[in-house]
């Protein structure tokens, strides 16, 4: 087994992360419920607002699905992505190859970080109500995935990129909706105004 210690003083690795970041993933269990539970946390605020004038006043864009789709999307995809961490550091634990190491811990690290801006988008878009930076987020998010399930790839031969695929498409899709609501409702004073 590999420590971070053999790899914190490579060059291209400047950011370490903490050593419970690492352990916590290496149980599958933990991993996939890491993001499920914290989604499910940070969208539970959510249940009133979606209910409320406020959201049902926003001028939906075309192909919005029903809201239910949601709360059967997100937890897949949450469990997928929680996965494909373990299987990095799976990777990062059992390569024999430096540079799979060095891919994988650096995939950790974009998976952590693409988490977080994840997890952001909910207050920015439902509580804050700020659309255009809940699109900034979302659209930093999507090349976030995208570069994680990219760098991911050969380290887990290829095994996250199953995994990861329907998030990166689920937010291509989520960014367009997004980028709709913002568009839409652009300008509008009476959103401003209710609770």
């Amino acid at each position: 087994m590999h420590n971070l210690l053999s790899l914190s003083h490579s060059t291209t690795m400047p950011v370490e992360l903490p050593a419970y970041l690492i352990q916590s993933l290496r149980n599958p269990v933990v991993a996939v419920g890491i993001p499920i539970a914290l989604g499910s946390l940070n969208g539970y605020p959510t249940r009133n607002i979606v209910r409320g004038y406020w959201y049902n006043s926003l001028y939906e864009p075309a192909y919005t699905p029903p809201r239910a789709a949601f709360g059967i999307v997100w937890p897949i995809l949450y469990a997928g992505m929680g996965f494909a961490s373990h299987l990095a550091v799976n990777a990062f634990d059992n390569s024999p190859s430096l540079a799979m190491r060095e891919g994988a811990y650096t995939g950790i690290k974009l998976y952590y970080g693409q988490l977080a801006l994840n997890l952001l988008w909910t207050p920015l878009f439902f509580l804050l109500r700020k659309k255009g930076l809940a699109l900034l987020d979302i659209t930093a998010l999507t090349a976030a995935v995208f570069y994680t399930t990219k760098t991911l790839h050969g380290p887990t031969d290829g095994k996250s990129t199953y995994l990861l695929a329907p998030y990166c498409a689920w937010l291509c899709y989520a960014t367009y909706l997004n980028a709709g609501y913002w568009w839409l409702n652009r300008g509008r004073k009476d959103l401003d105004k209710l609770e």
